[in-house]
């Protein structure tokens, strides 16, 4: 009972929300068209839902970022993410990214990014850049520093590079603009080409308009099967800390 109890932390909000859910969808807020054209840095805004292309969200997050430090400092601006629920405002989870020199590139040997994700006033995880060569690499732990999982793309010839083809052929319209971070069991050795994965964050294709005149992402999250709530909110956290270092602004990635 005790290992139940220290499993299943966060707020109330929290549980309920994702106690029984084995997957959700998180959508980034469009930004407008004028702003793009302008060159502005807005702030990231996300919008949760449990089923795909549901209109009600369940929850909603706006980034507390400094405004110089996304225009001058992207992909690697610090800020800090409330979570909450979209009836009660009630707190889920809080991401915080501290700055860190340096954003991700071919290979990574220091300046790791990292993200921690708490809820009310206890720590759900972490989430950290590992040391890589061409395949970006992240070990989450839990509270207690353990590490559980390890976040990394699909891989091709032998785990030497970031297989662009695993979700899909990306000259067609169902594989178009798709990518992904696949999740391993952190005592896993084989995580190249296509060894098993326990769970995924999917980055989905954008329509014409969106991808012509906003930068706005979607992503699926599939949990891995038993996941505790800590480890769901850890992920659900790392969705939109990868989207800030990857996704967000390719062109200055």
């Amino acid at each position: 009972m005790m290992e139940s109890n220290k499993m299943d932390r966060g707020t109330d909000a929290l549980k309920t929300h994702l106690a029984d859910r084995e997957k959700i969808h998180i959508r980034q807020t469009k930004r407008g068209w004028f702003q793009e054209c302008l060159g502005c840095e807005a702030k990231n805004e996300f919008k949760y839902f449990k089923e795909e292309g549901e209109t009600e969200m369940f929850a909603h997050s706006l980034d507390e970022a400094d405004f110089c430090c996304r225009l001058c400092c992207a992909p690697i601006y610090p800020y800090k993410t409330p979570v909450k629920e979209t009836t009660t405002e009630a707190e889920l989870y809080t991401v915080d990214r501290p700055f860190v020199f340096c954003a991700a590139g071919p290979c990574k040997c220091c300046c790791y990014q990292e993200m921690t994700v708490t809820s009310g006033s206890e720590t759900m995880g972490t989430v950290k850049e590992d040391c890589y060569y061409c395949v970006p690499s992240f070990t989450a732990s839990d509270e207690n520093g353990q590490p559980y999982w390890v976040f990394r793309p699909p891989t091709c010839l032998g785990g030497l590079c970031v297989n662009c083809c695993a979700e899909g052929n990306p000259c067609t319209k169902q594989g178009c603009c798709r990518a992904s971070f696949r999740v391993y069991p952190v005592t896993q050795q084989d995580r190249n080409g296509d060894a098993p994965y326990i769970g995924q964050i999917l980055i989905k294709p954008k329509s014409f308009s969106t991808a012509v005149l906003t930068d706005a992402n979607a992503f699926d999250v599939t949990f891995p099967e038993g996941s505790s709530t800590s480890q769901k909110a850890t992920m659900m956290g790392a969705t939109t800390f990868f989207n800030s270092i990857f996704f967000e602004s390719n062109e200055q990635n």
